[in-house]
């Protein structure tokens, strides 16, 4: 008989969140994480002054209806995110151009959205490609959509499927701005509320490396110790997922589901200054770079604590990755002092992660499907096996990639599990 009714390997919000739900419902639940900490790709530092801050994912819009159910179960407070004053651009454009670009984008943007995949002359296309056909519009609108590209799915446009972007980006459908608010006390706090009080049903520092498949109940190697269950959730992203050895061998379409993907490359940095003073020239700290693509700042001060996030994604947090992180800190502060003047070089903390290559996610901030031949990837990954379910932001409904779309995925993975034993 097994030792439990479910094995959830992975503590970020979708492994939580199922755990959970699974819990509630009277279910023996185990959770097994690699790293020492529950999130994910959602974690905190604190700086020197005994501030914390969010060096994962951050945050939300009152669209992400799940996750802003989730903040107010546990008492998280949010901050709107300070937007008033003008938007800056680098190299540094009228604000009228800037508009007329951001326009156009979003029709570019909705175009893509709304393509029929089932057009044979969009078969096998990268999104790089595409954006090379669309040649009615303005040189400025397609480079700013690779830059885009680059920014929220973290790869070149020449790597990421077609057929995937459509299906991801029509699955992002907030009409409030992603970067609304973040919560004021972290975001990583949060996923520390959500697993108080699992006690020992949560394991850290616990890889799991291997499955083992049975008739009546799955055996996870877990650093030696082998636990079973009757059903398992793999609640990490493809990419992590397919390090696990699983026996007997998966079918070739999930196989083929699982090579799909590759991570997205994300750098992120917290900038602390004294005071917020590019407020005082009426800019909202919100910046936008054509160049070098890949590069977005906003406002993330709240109570004693003012600071600018930079977010790096794509080939440049690639190319940076490989470079010293104090010519990074010089190169950003550099940039900021360009639009905001000469106290954007003085911050009072810098705080940079890395995401590349990272040893338990691979990347961020989602990962993408980089075969154009696999149309079907996230379906079948769904699918999965009777005793073997994948569940990750990646997969979701409703914004993948999100922190939103973990808690949907979450939730997805505990329902199927508790439907089949109806």
């Amino acid at each position: 008989m097994a030792d439990h009714d479910v094995i959830v390997i992975g503590a970020g919000f979708t492994g939580l969140t199922a755990a959970r739900d699974l819990i509630d419902a009277g279910l023996d639940v185990i959770i097994v994480e690699a790293r020492s900490r529950v999130g994910g790709r959602v974690e905190s530092e604190y700086l020197p002054n005994g501030t914390r801050i969010d060096t994962g994912g951050q945050f939300l819009c009152r669209d992400m209806t799940n996750l802003m159910e989730t903040a107010q179960r546990y008492g998280a407070q949010t901050v709107l995110s300070y937007v008033d004053g003008q938007q800056s651009y680098r190299p540094a454009i009228p604000t009228e151009q800037g508009d007329a670009i951001w326009d156009g984008l979003e029709r570019l943007r909705e175009r893509m959205r709304s393509l029929d995949m089932s057009d044979p002359a969009l078969a096998r296309l990268t999104v790089g490609q595409w954006i090379d056909r669309q040649t009615d519009m303005p040189s400025n609108v397609t480079g700013s959509f690779r830059r885009l590209v680059k920014g929220l799915w973290c790869r070149a446009p020449e790597d990421v499927a077609l057929a995937y972007l459509v299906s991801n980006d029509r699955r992002v459908t907030n009409t409030h701005p992603e970067l609304e608010m973040f919560l004021g006390d972290t975001m990583h706090a949060l996923a520390d509320r959500l697993a108080a009080g699992l006690g020992d049903r949560l394991r850290l520092s616990a890889p799991a490396t291997s499955i083992t498949i049975m008739q009546d109940e799955v055996e996870v190697d877990v650093e030696g110790r082998a636990l079973t269950a009757r059903h398992v959730i793999i609640a990490v992203p493809p990419v992590m997922a397919r390090r696990i050895e699983l026996s007997p061998p998966l079918p070739p379409t999930l196989t083929k589901a699982l090579a799909a993907w590759e991570p997205g490359c994300a750098i992120k940095l917290q900038i602390g200054y004294e005071t917020p003073f590019w407020r005082d020239k009426g800019l909202s700290g919100s910046v936008m770079w054509s160049d070098p693509q890949g590069i977005y700042a906003c406002d993330a001060s709240h109570d004693d604590y003012f600071g600018i996030v930079v977010f790096l994604g794509g080939p440049l947090a690639s190319d940076w990755h490989r470079r010293p992180q104090t010519e990074l800190a010089d190169f950003i502060t550099s940039e900021l002092a360009a639009v905001f003047g000469s106290p954007g070089q003085e911050p009072s903390s810098v705080c940079i992660r890395d995401w590349v290559n990272d040893a338990w996610s691979d990347g961020a901030y989602s990962d993408v499907i980089t075969d154009i031949d696999a149309t079907d990837a996230e379906a079948v990954l769904l699918e999965g096996l009777p005793r073997l379910r994948f569940a990750c932001s990646e997969l979701s409904a409703s914004f993948p990639g999100y922190i939103e779309g973990a808690i949907v995925a979450g939730k997805h993975a505990a329902r199927s599990i508790l439907q089949g034993q109806e």
